[in-house]
């Protein structure tokens, strides 16, 4: 069985990313670690904290981009099947692979909370 191999990231809405930007880099001394759209139309900025192996993704409010924790996991299709089997909601129907993104989907937990998985490479 596939488990969570770790906290990859937490994403949190904002209302315009480039304004958010130099609180998370500047006033919490963050790094940012990836800036791009990995679908048209939603940009996400991903900063980090110095020393910690978890990131913030910075979203857009109203993104297409889930706001969720985004989780490790070796093997996304093992991790997707066995979601989708116990019953829980997927909003993806197949693993997503875009291009210079990890396989990922998301689903959420019983309560309604949004989270990812992402294959660790």
């Amino acid at each position: 069985m596939t488990k969570t191999s770790r906290i990859i990231s937490v994403s949190v809405p904002v209302t315009d990313l480039d304004e958010a930007l130099p609180f998370y880099t500047e006033t919490l001394g963050c790094t940012i670690n990836y800036d791009a759209e990995p679908m048209p139309g939603s940009r996400i900025v991903e900063v980090v904290p110095p020393g910690s192996e978890v990131a913030i993704v910075l979203i857009p409010q109203g993104s297409k981009t889930p706001t969720a924790i985004r989780l490790g996991t070796s093997d996304a299709e093992e991790a997707h099947a066995r979601i989708a089997a116990s019953g829980v909601t997927v909003h993806n129907p197949e693993v997503l692979r875009w291009e210079s993104v990890p396989p990922m989907f998301s689903f959420t937990d019983p309560d309604g909370n949004g989270l990812v998985y992402l294959e660790d490479e």
